[in-house]
């Protein structure tokens, strides 16, 4: 495994997958800790987790850089995401006894309640685009819930991978409550195999979601999966068409396009789609790239990887050979270079690559609808259900539309993004199951029934 800079294509640092025995350790050393963590007060829980947010909002540097470092996320941005993840420790440090107490039924007995209790060891599987915020948002609540967290992280991002097990170790959770484990793909079937794993997150592609489910389901484990997005940006004709072009290149250029939230497709009504995407197409060139790790001041940086380029370069150039056009060029400018400029497509028919496909970087797909139903549509005709925005000046249109929206979220007026105190995730092929606020805790506990009759009846 490799830290491969994407700004230089060089690499920083090499390091070795474990092996066998090295897992074998590892696996052993989860079982044992979750036998004592599980034993945990709450209050013993949320004093450690409060700690891990505290070393994260006190060290954002020293984090945000190794981020910036292994996949190229503009420094800024990556101390805003380290920022994030020292949020979601402190809300779950604080809420988590809240969401997890015992919730009493009224029926005939004396007493009936639901009693949530961890399950054990979870294994998540964790991608490369938000390194930290991803393992965060699963391991605050996971670990406040009395399980513990093995990650196996993207292979190249190595380094966040290992800071991250140093958070928890450096405030004192105990020995083996949170660790990292250096493996390739091809080491997931196993770990999920194995019976000390109780669970699975992931949050990656449709082929690993559906792959690592398949294992799961044979195992007859719990999942948790968090998939790809083509969230659908719809604005009507009444919205601010200067104001929502703005909002709408920030918009896609969330983590330089390489987010599953970022709004991907830009759903128009016909009467400002021509003035709309003028503003937009501006708004996109104005954006500047740069060095993630040396210039403060830019907006996007490179994709992750070269072949990450290459691939949307590639998907670019089978929409247009399939009848897209090309509205702002953008794209690859170097193919042995991970910079991708950011770039249009329009005249998107069914059947078209960009039709159905998710583009995971720069690269804006616009369509035009001939009314707010017609958007809606549109909006839906997708096999992604993740997230989507409404714009318009009209709020209680916006609402009604956006309960027609199938998604997981769906913003009025506003760029779509994850809330601790809100749930995450998606329908159709963007996932099931939650992450964050009280249904994320709930996710990974044994929800027990506890039934109890007086002996003398």
């Amino acid at each position: 495994m490799q830290t491969l800079n994407p700004y230089t294509n060089k690499v920083e640092k090499s390091f070795d997958s474990a092996t066998p025995q090295e897992i074998e350790e590892t696996l052993k050393r989860s079982d044992e800790a979750f036998q004592i963590w599980r034993t945990t007060s709450f209050m013993q829980r949320s004093t450690l987790m409060q700690r891990a947010g505290d070393e994260l909002a006190s060290n954002t540097d020293y984090y945000a850089k190794i981020i910036s470092l292994e996949m190229g996320k503009p420094l800024a941005q990556s101390r805003g995401e380290i920022n994030k993840c020292a949020l979601v420790c402190h809300y779950y440090a604080q809420h988590a006894e809240e969401f997890l107490q015992d919730e009493e039924i009224r029926t005939s007995a004396v007493r009936s309640f639901i009693s949530f209790e961890p399950l054990g060891t979870v294994l998540a599987v964790m991608p490369w685009n938000f390194p930290f915020w991803q393992v965060f948002r699963f391991a605050a609540p996971a670990l406040m819930a009395g399980n513990v967290g093995l990650l196996k992280h993207a292979s190249n991002v190595p380094q966040c991978a290992l800071a991250i097990q140093e958070v928890f170790d450096k405030v004192g959770f105990p020995k083996g409550c949170f660790q990292s484990l250096l493996i390739g793909s091809k080491e997931v079937e196993q770990l999920i195999k194995d019976d000390r794993i109780k669970a699975v997150t992931l949050t990656g592609s449709e082929a690993a979601g559906a792959k690592v489910a398949s294992v799961a389901g044979n195992e007859i484990k719990k999942t948790v999966l968090e998939l790809g997005g083509s969230d659908a940006f719809i604005v009507l004709a009444d919205a601010d068409v200067e104001a929502v072009a703005q909002k709408a290149a920030a918009a896609r250029l969330i983590n330089t396009g390489q987010s599953c939230i970022a709004a991907k497709r830009f759903i128009l009504e016909k009467p400002i789609a021509e003035e709309f995407l003028v503003a937009f197409s501006k708004n996109l060139q104005k954006k500047r790239t740069g060095n993630p790790l040396e210039d403060e001041d830019i907006d996007y940086g490179p994709l992750a990887r070269v072949d990450l380029a290459q691939e949307l370069t590639e998907q670019v150039e089978r929409s247009v050979a399939a009848g897209a056009h090309l509205y702002l060029k953008g794209g690859q400018p170097d193919p042995d270079k991970a910079l991708f400029h950011p770039a249009i497509l329009t005249d998107i028919k069914p059947g078209n690559p960009a039709y159905v496909e998710e583009f995971f970087g720069p690269v804006a797909l616009v369509f035009i609808a001939e009314d707010a139903q017609d958007a809606v549509r549109i909006a839906n005709d997708s096999p992604f259900g993740l997230g989507g925005s409404v714009w318009t000046n009209d709020l209680k249109r916006g609402q009604e539309l956006a309960r027609k929206v199938e998604a997981g979220a769906v913003f009025v007026n506003a760029i779509v993004a994850s809330d601790p105190a809100l749930p995450f995730g998606g329908v159709k092929k963007s996932g099931y199951g939650r992450e964050l606020s009280y249904l994320g805790i709930r996710e990974f506990v044994n929800q027990k029934t506890i039934w109890v009759s007086d002996p003398q009846e």
